[in-house]
């Protein structure tokens, strides 16, 4: 079987396609870049422009797909495999409790942390709770290392801060940390960057990649924020074989479902949890206490358990408003069939009557 191998195609991914066939699919594929009206795939013979599917769903850069021939004879998706893994948020706006994939099949989720700007621990929290959950592995890619001398007391605060997560500090303008950092992408793997705009991950790009292949923007000196020079989630091949995906500068990071990535977050507070003396303990005023005990003693950090607090708080509120769509959508479908029913009555009544 033949695959776009600059794009990850590799021995398990062939077993992959082997075990979910299509019936009217040709040609193995990755999804390089989903536009607003066409998406872009790589096959073994290069890339192609492809409609939107006719059904749902809709797939996200990264996804491996079947494609066949539509009914004009053009190059179509005909089938979309199962993700290995998958890397989502919660949409933008507030009210929303849908999933927005930014993409499928990662190996590698790096997080971007740049040394010429105040760390912020919530939205690195929050960033490597989804790595986690997404099923992918996070890494912590330090950048800039060359712009500023506090770069070894920022790694210091991030080694404390990312709970047992690798650590990369890299120069891009130098070419520092690179060798490193791809050694942590498997052979074929896919690597993801996550990082608000400025933090230098286009330049970080065009030095893993050996040439200029995102424009770079000038960081604003009064916030350290940075135009957005990425605008679209899109595969880059790297000279090693691996694949990079970059994302436009992400600023908020709402939680979608996280559960898992929660417990390897902060596993160390689960620990702390069965260490109290009642089972339902809330960890506020009980005692016997042993998050409460862990804070008065310092051994706990209080932002860390505030950071905690508040991501549950966010999770529970999501959960909220998905089970009240879902009761929303099943009290529509009731309604719909009850209403159906009364027609139906009403019909057989008047055929009686007639």
């Amino acid at each position: 079987m033949r695959g776009p191998a600059d794009y990850g195609f590799t021995a398990s991914t062939a077993a992959h396609f082997t075990a979910h066939p299509e019936t009217a699919g040709q040609v193995p594929a990755r999804i390089v870049r989903v536009d607003r009206n066409r998406i872009l795939a790589a096959t073994a013979d290069g890339l192609v422009h492809v409609p939107y599917p006719a059904a749902p769903p809709v797939p996200a850069s990264g996804d491996w797909a079947w494609l066949g021939r539509n009914t004009a004879g053009e190059p179509a998706i005909v089938a979309v495999l199962p993700r290995t893994s998958e890397l989502s948020r919660k949409r933008a706006f507030e009210a929303s409790s849908e999933a927005q994939v930014l993409g499928a099949n990662i190996d590698v989720v790096g997080v971007v942390v740049p040394v010429d700007r105040p760390l912020t621990h919530n939205r690195l929290e929050r960033t490597l709770v989804a790595a986690w959950d997404s099923g992918a592995t996070p890494l912590v890619i330090i950048t800039k290392a060359d712009l500023a001398n506090l770069a070894d007391d920022v790694v210091g605060k991030v080694i404390l801060q990312a709970a047992g997560v690798e650590v990369v500090t890299t120069s891009a303008e130098q070419g520092d940390g690179l060798d490193e950092l791809l050694a942590h992408v498997p052979n074929g793997g896919t690597l993801v960057l996550l990082g608000p705009s400025g933090a230098g991950k286009s330049t970080l790009i065009n030095a893993l990649v050996g040439r200029e292949v995102q424009s770079t923007g000038e960081v604003r000196a009064a916030d350290g924020r940075g135009r957005h020079t990425t605008t679209s989630r899109e595969l880059v091949p790297l000279p090693g074989g691996a694949v990079l995906m970059d994302t436009p500068g992400v600023r908020g990071f709402g939680l979608f479902d996280a559960d898992e990535g929660m417990g390897e977050m902060f596993g160390d507070l689960d620990e702390l949890f069965g260490q109290c003396r009642f089972s339902d303990c809330a960890h506020d005023r009980e005692p016997g206490c042993a998050v409460q005990a862990a804070l008065a003693e310092g051994t706990l950090d209080a932002r860390r358990w505030a950071s905690y607090l508040k991501l549950q708080r966010e999770l529970a509120a999501l959960n909220r408003r998905h089970d009240a769509a879902a009761r929303r959508a099943y009290q529509r479908e009731w309604h719909q069939k009850v209403v159906v029913a009364g027609r139906s009555q009403r019909a057989a009544e008047r055929y009686r009557n007639g």
